[in-house]
């Protein structure tokens, strides 16, 4: 008895550490920059959070299942492109067809992942190359700028109801649909279960490659969200327009508490993530810190966050 309140007690814990260091990290670049703490700056903090939060807010459904997704940014930057190819032709229509190509890329990794059984991260490694190329190809190799007409289409990312930025509502939405997602239904329940252990799940007659699908499509289609919120804020689509957001994405669900063995955390921990990748960004910008040099930190950050929550019981050897 006293075993099982000392864990639940250390889990709560581990729970709590990511809201302790998001405000001290807040506390702590106010007080070096007392101009981070200003509504204008919290709320750029807050859209580039939201984003960042919709990329991650994917490969947190395949980490759940104790997998990863390494084609997002690929996914993302293909979307770019499509909506700046498309828009001024089609118009509205051109956000589901890019959704749509999106969860269809998805599909496509999950399918070869659980029929051919190769390793997730070889899978979206390989179709990350194919989606890339193909951006490269419809795009020409270049940036499309996307001209006044096609602007008028992405009103809807760029507009400020009650005087904040549409992002911050959109991600918001999503974290909203991910929880329900994940507390309500049973594909968040079986994935939960899977993360934790695959061999019962499928003994219990879960169809557990069914799961994975779609999973690895909902990681794809919220990277194409991703992109089409990024190709709006910037009014131009590339096929390199999210290379540098697959680590900082990775490094929010981790941070947040998600382990990347699977079976624990979640879209609510993926969002206390993702701001503090988002403020240590922000916040190192503010204080002088180079660019280059931010890509070191969250290297760091990765490493140590996946020491602190990986589950060591699934893993006998360490390969």
């Amino acid at each position: 008895m006293a075993t099982k309140s000392f864990r639940a007690g250390g889990g709560r814990v581990r729970a709590a550490i990511p809201i302790v260091l998001l405000v001290g990290l807040v506390i702590l670049i106010g007080a070096l920059q007392p101009s981070f703490l200003t509504a204008d700056t919290l709320l750029v903090v807050m859209a580039d959070t939201a984003t960042l939060f919709i990329l991650a807010a994917g490969i947190t459904f395949v980490v759940m299942l104790g997998g990863i997704d390494l084609s997002i940014q690929a996914v993302a930057s293909l979307s770019s492109v499509i909506v700046a190819v498309s828009l001024s032709r089609i118009g509205y229509w051109t956000f589901p067809e890019t959704l749509l190509v999106g969860f269809v890329t998805g599909a496509f990794s999950g399918v070869v992942h659980v029929s051919l059984r190769i390793p997730s991260f070889i899978v979206t490694l390989a179709t990350s190359g194919l989606v890339a190329a193909a951006a490269l190809l419809l795009s020409q190799e270049r940036s499309i700028t996307i001209g006044e007409s096609g602007r008028a289409y992405l009103s809807w990312i760029t507009g400020r109801p009650f005087g904040m930025p549409s992002v911050i509502i959109i991600g918001a939405l999503v974290a909203g649909a991910g929880i329900w997602l994940q507390s309500y239904t049973p594909f968040g329940r079986y994935s939960t279960a899977i993360g934790a252990g695959e061999a019962a799940t499928w003994a219990s007659g879960v169809k557990v490659n069914r799961q994975k699908v779609i999973a690895y499509s909902l990681s794809a289609g919220l990277a194409s969200l991703a992109g089409i919120l990024l190709t709006g804020r910037l009014s131009s689509g590339s096929p390199t327009l999210a290379n540098e957001l697959l680590l900082p994405a990775i490094a929010a669900v981790v941070v947040g508490g998600t382990s990347i063995t699977g079976g624990a955390g979640g879209i609510g921990r993926t969002v206390i993530g993702a701001l503090i990748i988002s403020v240590v960004r922000v916040g190192m910008t503010f204080v002088g810190v180079d660019i280059f040099a931010q890509q070191i930190v969250f290297g760091t950050v990765l490493i140590l966050a996946v020491a602190i929550t990986i589950d060591r019981t699934k893993i006998l050897i360490v390969k």
